[in-house]
């Protein structure tokens, strides 16, 4: 029998786990109004989900997120710069 490969999304042999991208910037701000976190875009439920998510599911979400943030107002955001 031929060993097999870890999965992909799984942390290499004998080694630290592997980086997960994370839009994430440590403004944990969520809105009232939209259920967005002001910081990164994302759900709360995104948020807490985040390990158990595919590198596929990331990425979608990765890309959404730049036109969530027309759905916090803007005198909200500018509170954060």
């Amino acid at each position: 029998m031929s060993p097999t490969a870890p999965p992909s999304d799984g942390p290499p042999p004998g080694g630290p786990p592997r980086a997960i991208a994370t839009p994430c910037i440590k403004v944990c701000v969520v809105d009232g109004e939209s259920g967005l976190c002001m910081g990164c875009y994302r759900q709360l439920s995104e948020v807490a989900g985040w390990q158990r998510l595919t590198d596929e599911d990331r990425a979608r979400i990765m890309a959404e997120l730049p036109d969530r943030r027309s759905r916090i107002r803007p005198e909200k955001l500018a509170m954060f710069g």
